[in-house]
């Protein structure tokens, strides 16, 4: 009888959950520490909100563009080894980063640091596959998703308010720090690997893969997904800050940072959504997330604090709970190449965060927060409408 994998309690299973909540942390800490301090960045650096904003479009699209070569790493050296490459690249590149003195300079290395943190998000998807017992595969997964929501809020916990008390550079090195940290935990305790399977696939090999899999109408929804619902989702977390800074809230970064506790809500829905997947289907989990996410997108336009908080959280509880049913269809979904699928969900990913960050400033800049939620909303309708017209179940393999 083959390997099948770790069952849901077991000591393997939490360690490699524990591992990969590391890595989580160690990638989207440093991934989106910038963000919520972008603010003191412009200013510092001399330049306007949306260059400013290319500190995180440029990491995501180093990501973005990596992710299918570290798919082909990772299949002929192993998912763990893989990993660990990339978190200690990227963890000495965010330390060096924060000393940047131009700002250039410090593209050049968020593009780089982006191109190490790829070899995290697809390949721990696929890692998890082989590693977890099919009928807990989706909750592992939306558990994954909960943790690097843990790694995106405290990247910007920390680095905000050191950033607001003394200077933004010793407030992202903090942040680097941080993932060194989780970096040595995902060293600790990753239990050996054994559903790994070495794939000495070529690139040509993986390139006919990758096409075909964007051939297939059902699976290139799912990339879009995350390609539309990324991107309105960062456009709305990267002007945040600004707007709060502005009339008529006059609120400090260091405290404005305190609104990325609303991550905790992605925390909780993911794990949630990803615990309902095998029970109730994941298409009307994924219209309905969306849907919640449209809703506190549009609670943001209000002039009164509070209002803004709630649509914060419904928002971002209603984006992961979308990531979290879309990021792990796209694996399963596939027939074939489940590692390159998990590759190209999270290459659209990124390039949604890279293309719209940048382009929420330019409506920022013309239109104001209205701008920035009138391009949010009219993305996440377009997935919804998009969604709606995928059957809810593959052939073969469609659940977790």
């Amino acid at each position: 009888m083959g390997w099948e994998g770790h069952r849901r309690g077991s000591p393997a299973y939490r360690r490699i959950l524990i591992a990969l909540l590391g890595a989580g942390i160690a990638t989207f800490a440093q991934l989106y520490s910038p963000q919520g301090i972008l603010p003191l960045i412009a200013s510092d650096l001399e330049v306007d909100p949306s260059r400013a904003s290319l500190s995180i479009s440029a990491a995501t699209t180093g990501l973005a563009v990596s992710v299918l070569p570290w798919s082909l790493v990772a299949d002929r050296i192993g998912r763990v080894t893989a990993m660990r490459i990339a978190l200690v690249s990227a963890t000495v590149l965010g330390l060096c980063m924060p000393w940047c003195p131009w700002f250039d300079l410090l593209l050049g290395v968020r593009i780089l640091e982006g191109v190490a943190l790829g070899g995290i998000p697809g390949v721990a998807v696929t890692y998890l596959s082989e590693e977890i017992d099919r009928t807990h595969a989706a909750v592992a997964a939306g558990t994954y998703v909960a943790g690097t929501t843990i790694g995106g809020l405290a990247g910007r916990l920390i680095a905000a308010p050191i950033a607001d008390a003394a200077d933004w550079r010793l407030g992202a090195f903090a942040v680097a720090v941080l993932a060194a940290i989780a970096t040595a935990v995902f060293f600790i305790v990753t239990p050996r690997p054994q559903g790994f399977r070495s794939h000495p696939a070529s690139v040509r090999s993986v390139l006919r893969m990758s096409g075909r899999l964007m051939r297939t109408p059902g699976l290139v929804v799912l990339y879009g997904q995350g390609f539309l619902l990324m991107g309105g989702f960062v456009a709305a977390y990267n002007y945040l800050t600004f707007r709060l800074e502005a009339a008529p809230f006059f609120i400090p970064i260091g405290l404005a940072s305190l609104l990325f506790l609303a991550y905790l809500a992605g925390t909780v829905s993911s794990r949630l959504v990803g615990g309902l997947a095998g029970r109730t289907g994941r298409k009307p989990l994924l219209l309905g997330s969306t849907a919640v996410m449209i809703a506190g997108t549009l609670l943001t336009l209000s002039p009164s604090l509070v209002v803004v908080v709630v649509g914060l959280v419904v928002l971002t509880g209603g984006f992961f709970g979308a990531h979290s049913v879309a990021s792990g269809w796209a694996g399963a979904r596939a027939e074939q190449g489940r590692s390159q699928s998990a590759s190209l969900y999270n290459l659209w990913y990124y390039a949604g965060s890279s293309v719209f960050g940048f382009l929420g400033g330019i409506a920022w800049s013309h239109l104001g927060w209205a701008g920035v939620v009138v391009m949010v909303t009219g993305l996440a309708l377009l997935a919804a409408v998009w969604a709606a017209t995928t059957p809810e179940d593959a052939p073969r393999g469609t659940r977790a």
